[in-house]
């Protein structure tokens, strides 16, 4: 029974982190609006949604959430090439 218990906390694990991650990309980028679907496009965003998403969990110099940072980034420059050379 110890294997089932571990595989059953491997596969919680695994579900927590992937829905965390979803999560923000639905509730910062609106990723489940996307239409995206020519090609390889609907991909390459999400490469990029999550590119950015991680350059803004990394910046610890603004006391905002995700979506906040990421509308500061469109207004100011300065903050958006700071983001983008840390």
């Amino acid at each position: 029974m110890p294997d089932a218990r571990r595989l059953n906390q491997a596969i919680r694990q695994h579900w927590g982190i992937e829905n965390k991650l979803h999560w923000a990309l639905d509730v910062s980028f609106g990723e489940d609006l996307d239409r995206k679907r020519q090609q390889n496009s609907a991909q390459n965003f999400s490469l990029l949604n999550r590119i950015a998403l991680n350059l803004l969990r990394q910046d610890k110099t603004t006391k905002l959430g995700i979506k906040g940072k990421r509308l500061k980034a469109g207004w100011d420059n300065d903050y958006l090439l700071q983001l983008l050379t840390n």
